[in-house]
């Protein structure tokens, strides 16, 4: 990682920047040539691409029911516990952001209302390979089930025996996802995007995944459904101070850079002496992990920046809006409120964001790249829509009509006006 000291602002941007790799743009002319020739060629594409692909010979995209039925055989029980209680957390959890109903008179006669209903179908892409990302589907398809979505698809990448890793099938009947199918990359995509004769067409499509699965989202969202937010790579912050354990620092550091090569993980401090002693614990951690190699190309676009006071740690927070931040200082609680810009915040040194991976009840299907700034993570929300109501009595249209009209002759809309008199003017004469 690299070190820098009491950096000038003027050198902020510089340092903030995330692993630009440019990939995106090399494929997105490929990636539309696979979300257009599944639109066109549906299921039979879908085979081709599969085989192609993921090197998986299917008849049928369908997970069938006798391979749900004998998933859970094939899962160790201390991992089917741990799924099991994780669920209630995030069930839990995402149960008390179930919002309600409120009337408000605004005018005398004048209600209006808004009333929450869910997205009918939505769409989760599940990661299937080196690291298959069963914890994901209990984000997504809990969420979606308390919102009350009607339909919940699944698509995830077969091996190449053409079996979906059995972890995920467990959590999906665990969380109430009503479909699954065997398919990854942009061709899962553009199927829940357009839907095939085996896929059903989806609303709105949620998931990590790698820079194909990314591009087809993005290009799918222009026009032809709703995604969940602009995915980046992961990454993760901390603030620690001269009292921080290092050890639990690095640790937290390289859970985040083992996600992959393209990760991120910064360290803020005021103190010098911890800098040294988390890059001597980063050396010895990272030397035991199975997923070293991943961990160190991503620990070369990583940074531990040493500030003069809270005041510059806050502010270099608020301005990279780190996915991830832990907080792992004597005031933690008092830093923690004055944080605006962030995915989601881990507090003191016995709260991991491995917790929040996993866990604890909160989402961790995040806004990465500085979207912070304007992005929520997922939540019961992103499964819902908002529809608004209003009723209007005689009285309550006598009493607002007149400012209506005025307002509606100041923008030379006529119409807008006319539906206003014509009723005014029937109260009048009856």
């Amino acid at each position: 990682m690299k070190i820098v000291k009491n950096p000038d602002k003027s050198e902020w941007k510089e340092l903030l920047e995330r692993p630009a790799s440019g990939i995106m743009a090399q494929i997105k002319d490929r990636v539309e040539t696979v979300v257009e020739n599944v639109r066109k060629g549906k299921d039979a594409q879908l085979l081709i691409y599969e085989q192609s692909f993921d090197k998986a010979y299917l008849k049928t995209l369908d997970v069938s029911q006798a391979e749900l039925d004998e998933a859970a055989s094939f899962v160790p029980a201390q991992l089917r516990d741990a799924i099991d209680r994780a669920a209630v957390n995030i069930r839990k959890f995402h149960e008390s952001q179930l919002p309600s109903i409120k009337k408000v008179e605004t005018t005398p006669g004048v209600t209006c209302w808004q009333k929450a209903v869910p997205i009918t179908k939505v769409g989760l892409y599940i990661p299937g390979g080196t690291a298959p990302l069963f914890s994901t589907v209990l984000m997504l398809a809990i969420p979606a089930r308390t919102a009350g979505c009607q339909e919940i698809v699944l698509c995830t990448p077969p091996n190449q025996e053409g079996n979906v890793n059995p972890a995920i099938l467990y959590a999906a009947q665990v969380a109430g996802v009503n479909r699954i199918f065997k398919l990854g990359g942009a061709q899962a995509i553009a199927a829940m995007a357009y839907g095939t004769e085996s896929v059903p067409k989806v609303s709105k499509i949620f998931g990590p995944g790698n820079p194909y699965v990314t591009t087809a989202k993005q290009i799918v969202s222009l026009k032809d459904v709703a995604i969940d937010m602009p995915a980046g790579p992961s990454e993760v912050e901390v603030i620690a101070d001269a009292q921080a354990n290092p050890a639990f620092v690095a640790a937290d550091l390289l859970s985040q850079a083992e996600h992959g090569r393209d990760s991120q993980v910064i360290l803020l401090t005021t103190s010098a002496e911890l800098i040294d002693k988390v890059q001597a614990e980063v050396d010895r951690q990272l030397a035991l992990l199975p997923r070293n190699e991943i961990a160190r190309v991503s620990l070369i676009n990583s940074r531990m920046i040493l500030l003069k006071n809270d005041d510059e740690i806050i502010e270099m927070t608020n301005e990279y809006a780190p996915e991830h931040l832990i907080i792992q200082t004597k005031n933690a609680s008092e830093l923690a409120e004055r944080v605006v810009n962030a995915g989601s915040v881990f507090i003191g040194p016995w709260s991991p964001e491995s917790a929040g991976d996993y866990a604890s009840g909160t989402n961790h299907t995040l806004p990465t790249s500085g979207y912070a700034k304007a992005y929520s993570g997922v939540n019961i929300d992103s499964f819902m829509r908002k529809i608004t109501f209003q009723e209007l009595t005689k009285e309550g249209l006598r009493s607002l009509g007149p400012v209506i009209e005025t307002m509606a002759a100041g923008e030379y809309l006529d119409a807008h006006k006319n539906a206003v008199s014509i009723r005014l003017a029937d109260i009048i004469e009856n």
